[in-house]
């Protein structure tokens, strides 16, 4: 019979493997701190020895950092799904600006289905709280704000969804956004009329979520990503007139 002898688990094995999934559940994020040392042996329940065998396997699979005299952080590498160069390829060619907002409209309308359908009320409540905050930020007019709440929102969507792979590879994506890889986000919420158009979107987006309509939040992603495309769309094309007319107005003065 294929059985073989159970083996007691090294303690330091067991904290190895609750870090681990904490990380690929997404709630450890790249970057993030953890609690120090006593508090997390505390936390825990194990050892010092233990628990400093469990950090050096953590760190040696690459999963986390020690810093000096900072402690113990989730490695950045993890949001680095991209090497530079070719976000760098990303960032000098348009037709990839395209590609990207198309690839988000796809993805993120399957998460929205998915977080209808198999998220959790707690889940829903996330995503009702960011919104919230966006509606509140709405009236202070804080592009920067709002850009991060953006994301903020649309990554509590994917989380919702209980993809681990999506939420991975989603969360990258929005790093390169951040990094300004393929457009500067706050240009979009700097517009009165964008802005409250976006806002209008966002809110589609949470009741048909809240209604756990799967249907209706899949509909209500691509519709504002379609927005975001045709906004887009039509700044580059304005920046372009713009580029033209000042050559000509240049041309023209020095006649």
């Amino acid at each position: 019979m294929p059985f073989v002898p159970v083996q007691p688990e090294k303690l330091a094995l067991s904290v190895v493997r609750q870090i681990e999934l904490l990380i690929l559940r997404g709630i450890l994020r790249p970057g993030e701190r953890l609690p120090s040392e006593r508090e997390l042996s505390d936390r825990l329940g194990v050892s010092r020895p233990s628990l400093r065998e469990a950090l050096a396997e953590l760190q040696a699979r690459g999963l986390v950092t020690s810093r000096a005299g900072a402690g113990i952080f989730v490695a950045e590498s993890l949001s680095a799904v991209f090497p530079p160069a070719l976000a760098r390829l990303f960032s000098a060619h348009d037709e990839s600006l395209f590609d990207y907002i198309d690839f988000r409209r796809d993805m993120e309308g399957l998460a929205a289905e998915r977080a209808a359908r198999h998220g959790s009320d707690t889940d829903l409540r996330v995503v009702n709280a960011v919104f919230a905050k966006m509606e509140a930020a709405h009236s202070r007019r804080n592009p920067e704000t709002e850009a991060a709440l953006d994301a903020e929102f649309h990554m509590a969507i994917i989380e919702a969804s209980h993809n681990v792979i999506m939420l991975h590879m989603m969360r990258s994506m929005f790093g390169l956004l951040k990094a300004g890889v393929f457009y500067n986000r706050q240009i979009m919420f700097k517009q009165r009329m964008t802005r409250a158009a976006l806002l209008d979107q966002h809110r589609a987006i949470n009741d048909a979520l809240q209604a756990r309509d799967a249907a209706g939040a899949r509909a209500a992603v691509e519709r504002h990503l379609d927005f975001v495309r045709e906004a887009l769309t039509a700044q580059r094309r304005a920046e372009r007139n713009e580029s033209i007319a000042r050559m000509r107005l240049e041309h023209e003065e020095s006649r």
